[in-house]
């Protein structure tokens, strides 16, 4: 049965604490939350294409801060990997040639991604600009 993501009272608590940060104050880097929820909050230029990549172990809840990209969303099972799982890093990258769509992503909008959502981020969406985006990353087992 899918849900909706604002159906997981776990996920609303943690946007509604992203909403009250002041990252005018907090610099790049990872950020450390209670129940095992950490993020990165980084500034990076967006690029024209990447690997779609997915994970296992967390859900991401991603958050753009400042500037805009387009981020490739496609269902896992109709991926391919392209480079193996990487268990310590809980990352998988995968190449998905068809029925993917791209979510334009602007300030202040937050994107949740769970382990079925193959996904390729940080991708211009007519030029490179420079983006300021936190990802956190929340434990699977978190959600109940």
């Amino acid at each position: 049965m899918k849900k909706n993501v604002c159906e997981y009272n776990e996920i609303k608590q943690i946007i509604n604490y992203i909403k009250s940060l002041d990252f005018e104050v907090i610099e790049d880097g990872r950020l450390e939350f209670s129940d095992g929820i950490w993020a990165n909050l980084q500034t990076y230029t967006t690029k024209e294409d990447a690997l779609f990549e997915a994970h296992r172990k967390y859900i991401d809840i991603q958050y753009m801060v400042s500037g805009q990209e387009k981020i490739g969303v496609c269902e896992y099972t109709k991926c391919k990997t392209n480079i193996p799982y990487d268990s310590e890093k809980d990352i998988e990258f995968l190449d998905c040639e068809n029925d993917f769509e791209y979510i334009n992503m602007t300030p202040k909008d937050f994107l949740v991604l769970f382990p079925k959502d193959a996904h390729k981020p940080s991708i211009s969406i007519s030029e490179k600009v420079k983006v300021r985006k936190l990802v956190v990353k929340v434990p699977v087992e978190f959600i109940k």
